[in-house]
Order: C-alpha cells, then structure tokens, then sequence
C-alpha cells in the first residue's frame, strides 16, 4: 500500500526530519533477522514533539510505524513489516549518570555498552549485558527485555528499569514511574511497555537503576566428558548455593567451532570437549571464598580440566572460546535459526540429549550454547539456504525444538523476543484467553495498529491457522 499522500503531509510538518532516499529506505528495511520490507519514508526525530507530531499524522492517515534503534533484533522486530514510516530514534544520545543516586538517565538511542563504561568510570555497574551491547540501544534492549550472560545473578533488562518517557500511538507523550526507588501510583504501564517490541508506545528516555561495581571477579574455565556432564556440574553448583556472575555452556560443537576459528584446542588432547565458563564477582573475600567452594563443586564433578585465570591477560584468553563460537558457526552451514529458548533447570539434560537426537535424526548440524544459570539456550540450527532440502529439514528441526521446550516447562524466547519470525510459535505457548487479554491491550493503547503492526500476533489473528496449544506441566489434566 502506498502512503504518499500522507508522506507528503510529514514532509510538510517535519521538513528534513524526514527522509525518503534510497540508501536510507534500504538501511531501514531490514534488522539482524534480515528480513526486509521496504518502508517509504524514514524519520528522524529532533524531540518528543516531533514523534507525537509524526504519531498523530500516522493514525490520521493509517500508516504503519516502526520504531527502530539499531536494528539488532534477530527475530524481525524492528523489520517495517508492512512498509509506512520508521522512526529512527539511533541519533537520541543523551546520557547522564547520578553518582549519588546511582540512577541512568539514558535516551533511548545510547548504546547499552556506553551505559556500561560511562557507569563504571562513576564507580557504578550496569549488569545486563546482550551480546550486542556495542551496537544495540537501550531503547531496543528495554522494548525486547534483552538479557544477557548475567542474567542467572543478576536478572534483565527489566529488573534495571525504574522509569519510561516516551509516547503513545495516539501522539500523547506520557511518562511511566519517576525516578524513585519506590512507586505505587496507578497501574504498571512501564512494564507493559518493557518487552513489548515497540507495539505499545515510543520509548524516548530510561531511567535506570545501577548497582555499585563489583571490586573483584575471578574466571575460570571447565572441560567436561560430555554435555551431561558438565550440566550436572551446572547442578551442582547452583544447589550449592553459589550463584556465579556468569555460568556459560558450550557444547561440543560450539567448542568445535570456536577450536577452528583460533586455530587453537582449548585444552590441549581434549579437541572439541563441551565446557563451562565460570565468573565469580563481588568483594575480593567473598570472591576468594567462593572460589574455594566452586572448585571443591566441580572436582566432585570430575571434569576433564580446569584452568583458572591468573590475571587480566589470561582472563581474556579464557573467554576467547565463547567469543569465537557463534561466529564460527558458519562453517557448518551458511544461514542458521538461532534460537533464544528458556527451560528450568530440572530439565536442561532433557533439552540437550534432546538436541543431539534431533540433529542425528534429521541429519541438521546443531550447536548450542547459552546462559546455564538462568537456563536460556541458544540453539543454532545451521543449514545452507540454496539446499531446499536441507532449509526443509531445517524448518522441521525448529517445529520440533519448539514443541518440546514448551513440553519440558520452557519458553520460545528468553530475550530476543517474538518478532516476526516466532509468531508460527506464539500460540503454542499461550492459550486462546490470554493471547485475547494481550490483544485487548494492544487495542486500548493503539486502536488503530499503526504502531510495529504485524509483530507478536500475526499468524494468532489467523485463529484457523493456529496451531495446537502444547500442554504445558502445570496444566490441569
């Protein structure tokens, strides 16, 4: 559908806010997921008067928007899936840090690993950490609820968020809490607005909370027989009550991976052993003393080896193999479905043993690796796009992971969200009342769904395609 009409009226309201050439039209039209759909105008923003000006202009005319930070989203969700305008917030830089407070005052466009250094230079720390934090902005991360390695000790994005700016659909501009430790006026619209991928509002500001910088840390790095292995390790040291500050699993394959692209095995004669990255932080006593606990936790364990980092040099050189592993993925496959699922911990044994029958049955390489405090996996299923068997067998790969993450008491996404590309899965996971309750919300707040239409609920809004709901552990029989 074309909305020139209504471009021209932005144009005339927005001047050069506004604009339509091709290099910008293509550099908007697509995210991480690289799936593309060409918008018609581009905006940028110079303040909050000019979104609600551009908001207001939208509902007048029926043009889709799609807020956009800087585009890192691997599900879709920051993709104009059917075209319109993309407002273009990656400009919105202002940060301030209250050293007293520890509070952030971040707008939206800030890069979440700048939030990271300029904290830490005031004696304060952000925790969450997505693997994009270099390119992504906090106004993304807050509109997918991005998580990270540190989530198991220290939580999410969400967790950290104590006050919203932004705007509605309808053009109004709205602020959601303030910036206070305590806050018990009205509804909770800020974590509505938190995860829901730019579908209910703008996000403009943030006021974040920090917490004091961890003085010491200590890393460590385990190789075990097999995956069984170290994830009973994982066990292990969570039942101890020793929660790490990072608790990262690779498996064979992820290692595989990583040993190819360095040129380099991890632990010399045990090529391609899956292994547990380990990070302790806190005061330097309780560091040293959990450090002590750890390593009785995983000698009991009986790994293949440990190595524990002597200082920063050697610390660096330990994360090499989580660094590298993603990347290096493409030597099995050059397209992958990455996947963000989140299973309990009673269950993590199941989803990998399951993984691995799943890759030998359908003939799909598979690498996972992820955040084994928290039980959020990332699940690589690599495939090369030119082979219609093998992108088939692939697809088939996906349904089967999905159904049985839900059967095992997971979730679809742990922070990359829905987007467009989990919306097949959307349904599978919640019943016919609660996707009707979200659907409800998106109405009240944007009646006219300009706002990131086609997102979460697309494929639900089709109820004879919807598939059948998984029964989830805690369903009545």
């Amino acid at each position: 559908m074309s909305y020139e009409k209504a471009t021209r009226s932005l144009r005339r309201k927005l001047g050069s806010c506004v604009v339509t050439d091709d290099e910008s039209l293509y550099a908007a039209s697509f995210d991480g997921s690289k799936l593309a759909y060409p918008p018609e105008a581009v905006v940028r923003p110079k303040s909050e008067e000019n979104v609600s000006e551009a908001l207001k202009l939208a509902n007048r005319h029926g043009v889709p928007v799609t807020t956009r930070g800087g585009g890192s989203s691997l599900t879709g969700s920051a993709s104009p899936r059917h075209g319109g305008w993309v407002l273009d917030l990656t400009g919105w830089r202002k940060l301030r840090i209250d050293r007293v407070t520890g509070m952030a005052y971040a707008q939206s466009g800030v890069l979440t690993g700048a939030i990271h250094r300029v904290a830490e230079k005031a004696g304060w720390f952000y925790p969450p950490d997505p693997s994009s934090r270099d390119y992504g902005t906090i106004g993304g991360n807050i509109a997918c609820n991005a998580g990270g390695m540190r989530g198991g000790k220290y939580g999410v994005t969400r967790d950290y968020v104590l006050a919203l700016r932004g705007v509605l659909p309808s053009g109004d501009i709205v602020s959601w809490s303030r910036d206070l430790k305590k806050y018990a006026a009205g509804y909770n619209v800020r974590d509505l607005w938190i995860g829901s991928e730019g579908t209910l509002g703008v996000i403009t500001e943030a006021v974040l909370r920090l917490i004091p910088r961890p003085p010491s840390r200590w890393t460590a790095l385990a190789s075990f027989e097999n995956e069984a292995h170290a994830l009973k390790a994982v066990k292990a040291i969570l039942s101890a009550r020793l929660v790490p500050a990072i608790l990262e699993f690779l498996d064979r394959e992820s290692v595989a991976c990583a040993e190819g692209a360095t040129g380099r095995t991890v632990f010399p004669g045990q090529a391609g052993r899956p292994v547990l990255l380990i990070e302790l932080d806190g005061h330097s006593a309780v560091v040293a003393d959990d450090r002590k606990r750890i390593l009785d936790v995983l000698n009991a364990a009986q790994p293949l080896a440990v190595r524990e980092a002597k200082d920063e040099k050697e610390t660096e050189a330990l994360w090499e193999v989580r660094r590298k592993c993603s990347g290096a993925m493409f030597e099995l496959g050059d397209s992958k479905l990455n996947e963000d699922v989140v299973v309990p911990l009673r269950s993590q044994q199941k989803l990998l043993a399951f993984i691995r029958r799943l890759s030998r049955e359908n003939d799909v390489p598979i690498a996972t690796f992820g955040h084994a405090a928290d039980g959020n996996f990332h699940v690589n299923i690599m495939y090369h796009r030119d082979d219609p068997k093998e992108a088939d067998r692939a697809t088939k790969t996906l349904h089967a992971l999905m159904k049985k993450v839900l059967e095992l008491g997971g979730t679809i996404s742990g922070e990359h969200g829905i987007g467009l590309a989990k919306t097949p899965f959307f349904a599978m996971e919640h019943g016919t009342a609660e996707i009707a309750a979200m659907m409800a919300i998106k109405h009240a707040l944007d009646p006219n769904n300009i706002l990131n239409p086609g997102k979460l609920f697309e494929v639900c809004e089709v109820w004879k395609k919807r598939p059948e709901r998984v029964r989830l552990p805690w369903d009545h029989k």
